[in-house]
């Protein structure tokens, strides 16, 4: 199995539990084989080392040198504009309509569900619909078909 996203300097990284999840940073240097240097100017991530098993690797890479200051960071990302394309990503969207389903409240979920009865009655009457026209107007037979030879009269 090949892999499509490698740790490198500038890899733009989605950190998933501990104090900042849910954030992008951008990996600055590698200390080790667990740690690297991480500093998200534009989403609040302050310079920091963090293990990779914190990290979830996004196709994002941004370019340039390894432990650079911030003011470079900043300056890649906002030029690659990585927050919108990240935005844009269905990971992100997944993310976003899981934490909108968490912060629904009673009567959210009960339109929910309405919204869902009323779709489910359409796709229902729809098919019942369709299936009665098949019922009605059923295929015609196919003719049989002989695979072998066919039988002669013997007189």
């Amino acid at each position: 199995m090949d892999f499509r996203h490698y740790v490198q300097i500038g890899r733009v990284a989605y950190i998933s539990f501990g104090k900042d999840a849910g954030k992008l940073c951008a990996i600055v240097d590698v200390i080790d084989q667990n740690r690297a240097l991480v500093d998200g100017p534009c989403t609040g991530v302050q310079r920091q080392a963090v293990k990779f098993k914190r990290l979830r690797l996004t196709k994002f890479r941004l370019k340039f040198p390894h432990s650079t200051s911030a003011r470079v960071v900043r300056k890649a990302w906002e030029a690659e504009k990585i927050t919108e394309k990240w935005n844009e990503t269905s990971t992100a969207k997944k993310m976003a309509a899981r934490k909108l389903k968490t912060t629904m409240n009673d009567f959210d979920r009960f339109k929910v569900y309405k919204v869902k009865q009323s779709m489910n009655r359409i796709i229902r009457s729809q098919f019942l619909r369709m299936r009665g026209k098949a019922l009605k107007n059923p295929p015609k037979p196919r003719p049989k078909r002989f695979k072998g030879k066919k039988a002669t009269k013997k007189a």
